[in-house]
């Protein structure tokens, strides 16, 4: 596996799930700008440019994100288990173990900021709040 701007990726992430895709192109530039060039790197930054571009153009309905449900942690965890059986796949190519290696880190940001929101929060006396549950923010809908 090969070095990759984590902080940057993870804003990448967040970016294209708040489809901000202006600063999300640029954060992707950086990315690349950073990353040194191996097939490995290669197939994670091909992966990033195609969520963008999937995510921008979200009108073809056999795309991966129209299937996707970021509410659902079970069918994340099974994309993320599949995602790195797919990184760890002896026969895959260094360029295929970076592409699927980018939607593992994905999903796996989904997952952590679907933990991160379903947490409950406690009053000043331990108990939890009500007020959490009824104002928990909603993740970013992927079906723009």
């Amino acid at each position: 596996m090969a070095t990759m701007p984590q902080i940057q990726i993870t804003r990448f992430f967040q970016l294209i799930n708040q489809r901000q895709f202006t600063q999300a192109r640029r954060q992707l530039e950086r990315i690349k700008q950073k990353t040194p060039r191996t097939e490995w790197n290669h197939g994670y930054y091909k992966a990033l440019q195609g969520m963008l571009l999937a995510q921008k153009h979200n009108d073809n309905q056999y795309t991966f994100f129209q299937a996707l449900d970021v509410r659902d942690r079970s069918a994340l965890q099974k994309h993320k288990k599949e995602f790195l059986a797919q990184t760890q796949n002896r026969f895959h190519e260094d360029f295929d173990k970076g592409y699927f290696s980018a939607w593992h880190d994905y999903i796996r940001l989904l997952i952590k900021t679907l933990k991160e929101h379903m947490k409950p929060q406690t009053s000043g006396e331990g108990q939890t709040s009500i007020a959490h549950y009824a104002e928990a923010p909603i993740l970013p809908s992927m079906e723009h």
